[in-house]
């Protein structure tokens, strides 16, 4: 298993607010919709349903990731129709009272042969991941 982290974003709201926000990803639509240009296109193609985040890549075509679990720590997601398996996290810690920093996590199932190749590739991916999330509040 190989893991790929985001740098934190400090966000100027509360851990469980931000989880609140959180609990249902098709709420997230519209704040997409609010984003400038540049950020949506950086983020790029995305839907958002009360449970799953579905993510169309031109390399690996449309992964659905499923909600397993929602606390205010953190937001676990599973791939499903990933041609291998992974996970992405959203990890949230409290910076103070009304603030929290947040950063994006993959923990992928690379054959050690592939990590060389697809490696940069995972950490350009948790770090839009990480972003995304925190555009959106």
């Amino acid at each position: 298993m190989a893991t790929y982290k985001s740098p934190a974003t400090t966000v100027n709201l509360p851990a469980e607010a931000l989880a609140a926000k959180f609990s249902d990803f098709s709420a997230l639509e519209a704040a997409m919709e609010q984003l400038p240009a540049e950020k949506r296109e950086k983020i790029g193609n995305v839907e958002f349903t009360k449970d799953t985040i579905k993510i169309l890549t031109p390399q690996v075509g449309a992964i659905t990731l499923r909600a397993t679990e929602r606390t205010p720590q953190r937001i676990v997601l599973e791939a499903e129709g990933s041609p291998i398996p992974m996970k992405l996290l959203v990890n949230m810690a409290p910076v103070n009272s009304e603030s929290t920093a947040v950063s994006g996590e993959i923990d992928v199932d690379l054959p050690v042969m592939l990590k060389p190749l697809v490696g940069p590739a995972m950490q350009k991916a948790a770090d839009q991941f990480g972003n995304m999330f925190a555009s959106l509040v």
